[in-house]
């Protein structure tokens, strides 16, 4: 029988997250950049796209991995890359199954690291490689993997954490001739122009997808258009977008996303819309004249079928105001819906229709937006599911793991793998390499059979990966 503790979030912080670097508090007199807890907090308005052009030009802007086989090897040495003979490599040559004893296990088709994650692991390892002797630093995670960061700690790269939502980020410390990593989420533009500024090398791995978001957002400041941005505000991803644009406000979900379309049609009090929005508005932000034209945007960790619901929303609501002839202007909509964050979804949606299935596990960062939306849709069903963030949750002497659930509650569940035959459906987010889900596994394997002596390499058929694009 399943037994369940309830936790506090704060407990679950496992020690490869605790940061290997003390921050010192930021002195006024020193420059710093107000990167927030939500993104309202002033901030002086800066035209993006004239930025990021700039960096270009500074002759210290690298934006496309070098595929060094140095920094390969050591990705795969440290297992934050793809399996190429482990056990997701072999499930993948193999139908995507494994069969252990009396445990079935089947792999979602669309799973695990996608192209722009893996993308900016590797230009940071090769930001590393290239440069020994030079202190590196990013402006936040990388992505959101505890392990992944924890190995980039390792190699002495000092990650800029979340801060206090109050006196911002201190970057005063970096100076001339150190190196700076722009996360896959990307990087504010006030980080931007501040980095060019300061004469540093700047690596930027921001994820081409974000960029595409980014690019929408700057066609609706330029023609006018209020950004409605569909994420969560204080995601570093959300962030940085709103950075790009001149108005917007932020909407987490279809509740939000009504609020802001009942006001559009009927107005209402405006002070308590602009209160239940205040850490999600641009500042000055004014609903009775900032909502007459809109255009869409979104995180693109987001569910997809909620953005296009929200798109849809919008659509109509223009249309029923201002008819039908006015509907190009007064509503944009670009496709921004990430591929990878599309396909992980619609694999998720499909495996949890096979009735042979007992329970879902699904790995991946606890602060992982994409990876919660998966665990979402397994519990929307009503299958058991399990969302951990590595191996080490998982007690194999007294068959107990510590998960979380979709809506962020921390859970302590002790008799988790029940007796006998057992079906496991397996999925992981886009931050999480293969490494990760297989130590999950084994460690289920060992549970079930205390004589499991792991699963022995296998090369495999490379992985067919997209060209770089962008």
């Amino acid at each position: 029988m399943q037994r369940h503790t309830t936790m506090p979030l704060q407990q679950a912080r496992c020690p490869a997250q605790a940061s290997a670097f003390a921050r010192a508090p930021c002195n006024r007199s020193r420059r710093c950049v107000h990167v927030r807890s939500s993104v309202a907090a002033e901030t002086e308005r800066v035209d993006g796209r004239a930025v990021r052009r700039s960096l270009n030009a500074t002759g210290r802007y690298v934006r496309q991995p070098t595929k060094d086989e140095k920094s390969q090897a050591l990705i795969d040495e440290h297992g934050v890359g793809y399996s190429l003979s482990g056990l997701v490599a072999q499930m993948r040559d193999n139908d995507m199954q494994w069969q252990q004893g009396e445990v079935t296990v089947k792999l979602a088709k669309a799973y695990g690291y996608c192209w722009g994650v893996e993308r900016a692991v590797r230009m940071a390892y090769e930001a590393r490689i290239a440069n020994p002797d030079k202190k590196l630093y990013i402006t936040n995670e990388i992505i959101h993997n505890p392990e992944v960061n924890q190995r980039l700690r390792e190699l002495n790269v000092e990650i800029f954490e979340e801060d206090d939502g109050e006196q911002g980020k201190d970057y005063a410390r970096i100076s001339d001739g150190d190196v700076v990593i722009f996360p896959a989420f990307g990087a504010t533009v006030q980080e931007m122009q501040l980095f060019k500024d300061k004469g540093v090398k700047m690596v930027d791995t921001t994820c081409p997808w974000v960029a595409k978001v980014w690019n929408s957002v700057d066609q609706h400041s330029r023609k006018s258009y209020t950004s409605v941005i569909h994420g969560k505000y204080s995601h570093e991803e959300t962030i940085a977008t709103a950075s790009f644009a001149d108005t917007y406000i932020i909407v987490r979900d279809l509740v939000e996303a009504q609020m802001v379309v009942d006001y559009i049609l009927t107005g209402g009090d405006r002070e308590a819309f602009l209160k239940h929005f205040e850490k999600a508005v641009s500042k000055g932000f004014d609903p009775d004249t900032d909502l007459v034209k809109v255009g869409l945007a979104n995180q693109t960790t987001m569910l997809k079928g909620d953005t296009q619901e929200i798109g849809k929303m919008l659509e109509r609501t223009m249309m029923q105001k201002y008819g039908p002839d006015e509907l190009n202007n007064h509503f944009m909509l670009m496709d921004t819906i990430c591929d990878a964050t599309q396909e992980r979804q619609d694999a998720m949606y499909d495996i949890i229709e096979d009735s042979s299935i007992n329970m879902m596990l699904v790995v991946g960062g606890f602060n992982s937006s994409n990876t919660s939306h998966l665990q979402e849709i397994a519990e929307h069903k009503g299958l058991p599911s399990f969302w951990v963030d590595s191996a080490a949750r998982i007690d194999v002497e007294n068959n107990k793991l510590l998960h979380k659930t979709g809506w962020g509650e921390l859970k302590e569940t002790t008799n988790w793998l029940p007796e006998g035959p057992l079906t496991i459906a397996v999925t992981s987010g886009a931050s999480t390499p293969d490494r990760a889900v297989e130590e999950v596994l084994d460690r289920v394997f060992r549970i079930k059979d205390p004589s499991f002596a792991g699963i022995a390499a296998k090369e495999c058929k490379p992985l067919e990966l997209p060209d770089e694009e962008h």
